[in-house]
């Protein structure tokens, strides 16, 4: 057991779909410490900004994740009306800064304008398709996102559930314990 508590938590698998004016992302509830799965119910998406108009959503180490979204957090206080450009000022920072540099964490952020992926390698990536997807079952649950938006008339939020519980079938660090939010 001591080796096991060494590990990381981790905290994964989050997606965002766009659809048209709708936008929604989601995260399953799972966390894990090593190969034990230590809380089933977690909520790895918050809404953050002016009126709650961004969601953003977390993978990775937990304590890492809450650094950085209250680092994110403070860029979208300087640039309250730029999601893109208070994130880009997070990954700038994030590249830049020695203590930040170590944080094991991915964020997944959305507004009516746009979705990012946000990395510590100074990434700002956001996908031509309106999909992003992060952590352990990003891959499983994006790829059946896709799928829907390809042939489905289904709105963004339930694609977006439909695609988690997908996830949560096939990856072991994901579970069907889905929590989603929309604009």
């Amino acid at each position: 057991m001591i080796e096991a508590m060494s590990d990381t938590f981790h905290a994964t698998t989050i997606l965002g779909v766009r659809r048209g004016a709708q936008v929604a992302l989601g995260g399953d509830g799972q966390v894990t410490l090593g190969n034990t799965v230590v809380k089933a119910d977690a909520v790895k998406i918050r809404r953050l900004g002016t009126n709650s108009s961004v969601l953003v959503g977390f993978a990775g180490g937990a304590a890492d994740a809450f650094a950085l979204l209250d680092r994110f957090q403070a860029k979208l206080s300087a640039h309250p009306d730029n999601v893109k450009r208070a994130a880009i000022e997070l990954a700038k920072e994030w590249r830049t800064d020695r203590a930040l540099r170590r944080l094991e964490a991915m964020l997944a952020v959305s507004d009516k304008v746009g979705s990012y992926i946000v990395s510590g390698n100074g990434d700002v990536i956001e996908p031509s398709d309106g999909v992003i997807a992060i952590g352990s079952g990003g891959a499983y649950a994006a790829s059946a996102a896709k799928a829907l938006l390809a042939h489905t008339d289904m709105p963004a939020k339930e694609i977006v559930a439909a695609a988690l519980k997908v996830a949560g079938d096939i990856c072991i660090f994901t579970n069907t314990n889905i929590s989603v939010e929309s604009l």
